[in-house]
């Protein structure tokens, strides 16, 4: 698919995706790809149409928040939002940005990342992380989960302790641990009141794909 056709997907703001979606996915990684990013393009902006703020902004920090690619199993993984902060910054340099713009998407691109542990300080970063952390539950979620367990070559589930009710949780070994350690936990730390919003739906979501996940085994 042509940029220019890929652009119009993120309308408004399609100028600014023709310039920005040639550097936004690095790698080969199909959960941080450009179907993730349009994903989490359409979350910010229903995030921004109840919250506000600049929306410009949000929409490059979206289209460049994964632009540098970290391994999820790396020991460098916490720094991939700084990386992919500092690339952005440079691209938007060369695109004439001012300079408190390209700080502003710096920042939401540096703090969304639940690996970097940074807290986000203005709403337009407090929106991005609400808005990428909405891909990581829900059905969406489900289905990134058991992609990045093939990828990094885990098992689906301990068939003789499914649950971990006798084993210390282990994700790096089984992909529906990962509910437990990380995937269910994410809804109690969205930054906005329309993130929590979607949230609250998406994590029902979650908990009934495990449901369903764990009464076939």
């Amino acid at each position: 698919m042509d940029t220019n056709r890929m652009a119009r997907a993120f309308a408004p703001f399609e100028t600014l995706a023709a310039d920005l979606i040639p550097h936004a996915a690095d790698g080969d990684d199909g959960s941080h790809d450009i179907a993730h990013i349009l994903r989490v393009f359409r979350n910010a902006m229903a995030i921004q149409a109840e919250e506000g703020g600049n929306a410009r902004i949000l929409a490059a920090a979206v289209l460049l928040h994964d632009c540098v690619a970290v391994e999820k199993n790396s020991p460098h993984r916490a720094q991939a939002s700084r990386l992919a902060a500092e690339k952005a910054s440079g691209i938007l340099q060369e695109l004439g940005w001012a300079d408190e713009d390209i700080a502003a998407a710096a920042h939401a691109i540096t703090t969304h990342s639940f690996s970097a542990n940074l807290p986000p300080e203005t709403l337009e970063a407090k929106m991005l992380q609400d808005a990428d952390r909405l891909d990581a539950i829900g059905m969406v979620g489900a289905a990134r989960c058991f992609y990045i367990a093939g990828r990094l070559g885990s098992g689906l589930y301990d068939p003789f302790d499914p649950l971990a009710s006798e084993r210390p949780l282990d994700d790096k070994r089984f992909a529906i641990d990962h509910f437990e350690t990380k995937l269910f936990k994410l809804a109690d730390g969205f930054q906005t009141e329309t993130g929590r919003k979607f949230a609250e739906a998406r994590h029902d979501r979650l908990k009934t794909v495990l449901a369903m996940f764990i009464d076939e085994i």
